[in-house]
């Protein structure tokens, strides 16, 4: 068994990783800290896992009993579910400790430190790890990955965007001027206490959010960037139109990308059943992105660690459209992080990670 530590475990994301750990067949949760709850129980935090008590195989990966402190314990890999700034100076600690960390946060997702501090408006408090972290997503990048010391698990708007794009830049069909329109439910913004995530305020509305540009931006930038450039079609300057949307739903992303092919001499226009093909070929062998013939609903990724891509050509203005759709919770942050720790471990990416949505 590996030991697992979860600092920040009274957030969303904290509450999830529980969930996915308590059916893990190799790890097992030794140490889980909350300042606003140490000293608390587990269960008495969170009742619901009082149930763990009658299931012998959970409970020993995880005990319902343990207690919340303020440091994690010594483990052998832990997850950092903390904002960020705050994530970055745990980090160093758990680093120094001689600890596998995947974290959850955004200080790790940048390679550019001016870019970070531009979008996250404060200096980064551990610059020189930004050569060694090794951007979380698996399909991207799984070989570094297995062999890092720190792994900075992707945003979950950004994970949408670039596994819905990436084989379209990886194989150069694509112009790099991009429209991402996407929708998210309110569990995005964490579990803390804001106006907008009131039920009065998001039940029965759609609004439209940081139009003059979202954190999760640049990561798509620098990820599809560095995925044209391996697949031999590199960009000059990728422009990238992103406008996300609070939905009245608790869990779930739902991005719709919009581009022009590029015009080639003696290059037709791919039809839908050619893009398809291509990108069934691309995720061949990746055991959480899956291709449909239809457009995609959230409700089918929804408590599952699945993406699920729908790419088609509109026949009538010849453009390019592909819908992508996960759980923020899942695919986007928790999930995203254990298939990570999976890699770390030297275990099957799949290992604990539920293969089949919650439906209806």
């Amino acid at each position: 068994m590996v030991t697992v530590s979860i600092v920040g475990v009274t957030g969303y994301t904290g509450l999830e990783l529980l969930r996915l750990l308590t059916g893990h067949p190799y790890f097992t949760v030794t140490s889980v800290t909350g300042r606003s709850a140490a000293g608390k129980r587990l269960d008495e935090v969170f009742p619901q896992l009082q149930a763990l008590a009658y299931a012998p195989d959970a409970r020993r990966a995880i005990d319902p009993a343990m207690v919340i402190t303020d440091e994690p314990e010594q483990t052998d890999l832990a997850f950092v579910c903390l904002p960020h700034a705050a994530a970055a100076e745990s980090v160093v600690k758990l680093l120094e400790r001689g600890m596998r960390v995947v974290d959850l946060s955004a200080d790790f997702r940048l390679r550019n430190v001016a870019e970070y501090e531009q979008w996250y408006k404060h200096s980064h408090p551990a610059p020189a790890l930004l050569e060694t972290a090794v951007y979380g997503l698996c399909e991207r990048h799984r070989d570094r990955i297995a062999e890092s010391a720190l792994v900075a698990n992707p945003g979950c708007y950004a994970t949408t965007a670039i596994l819905a794009l990436l084989p379209a830049f990886a194989h150069g069909l694509i112009e790099p001027d991009i429209i991402i329109d996407a929708k998210s439910g309110v569990s995005g913004a964490g579990r803390g206490l804001t106006l907008g995530t009131h039920y009065a305020e998001a039940n029965e509305d759609v609004s439209a959010y940081s139009l003059s540009g979202h954190r999760h931006l640049p990561e798509m930038v620098q990820e599809l960037e560095a995925g044209a450039q391996a697949g031999g079609h590199p960009v000059a300057t990728l422009r990238i139109t992103f406008i996300p949307h609070l939905m009245p739903m608790t869990r779930g992303i739902l991005a719709t990308c919009y581009a022009n092919f590029r015009q080639e001499n003696g290059r037709h226009a791919p039809t839908t059943a050619e893009v398809r093909e291509l990108y069934e070929a691309y995720y061949v062998n990746e055991p959480f992105v899956h291709i449909v013939d239809q457009p995609p609903h959230t409700k089918w990724t929804y408590g599952s660690n699945a993406c699920i891509i729908y790419p088609m050509v509109d026949a009538r203005t010849g453009r390019f459209v592909v819908i992508g759709c996960l759980d923020n919770l899942v695919k986007g942050a928790a999930g995203q992080a254990v298939q990570n720790a999976n890699r770390l471990a030297g275990f099957p990416e799949t290992a604990g990670l539920p293969a089949l949505a919650l439906y209806p």
